[in-house]
């Protein structure tokens, strides 16, 4: 297992170019090439913000815990945070082939992050909180 590195920021949509740095930072060392790096980024902020905006309902005051680790071949990411519970299954999934006229509102974050990762999990507990753990194969 490779070295897991962690950043805490507060739920502010000002912080989201410090998040898109430190994951860059890390990307780096683990090898990603520039393809790879946008991919994950773009999922990192989709998360992000959706825990701002969702989880905290947009307030600046919560935490939000992110870390990244090179582990083999795959660069996971988690981020967690103390918000409103989240269930990925009261999410539909965007009819993208639809008509915008017969599209759901919402989902798109989500969508976006599962075709930009390899995997893309979330987890909630009481006591943890709400947890997005993502992984991107390390392709060089």
């Amino acid at each position: 297992m490779g070295q897991r590195h962690f950043l805490t920021v507060m739920s502010d949509v000002e912080r989201l170019g410090e998040v898109a740095e430190f994951v860059e930072n890390v990307a780096i060392k683990c090898g990603m090439n520039d393809a790879q790096m946008y991919d994950v980024q773009m999922a990192v902020d989709e998360a992000v913000t959706n825990v701002i905006e969702h989880a905290y309902r947009g307030r600046a005051d919560g935490a939000i815990e992110i870390a990244c680790e090179c582990r083999g071949k795959e660069f996971v990411i988690t981020i967690q945070d103390f918000g409103e519970p989240f269930d990925p299954q009261k999410v539909k999934l965007p009819k993208t082939r639809a008509p915008l006229s017969e599209r759901n509102i919402g989902g798109l974050g989500l969508f976006f992050m599962q075709k930009m990762m390899d995997q893309v999990e979330f987890d909630f507990s009481a006591g943890q909180g709400n947890r997005l753990t993502m992984i991107k194969k390390v392709k060089k």
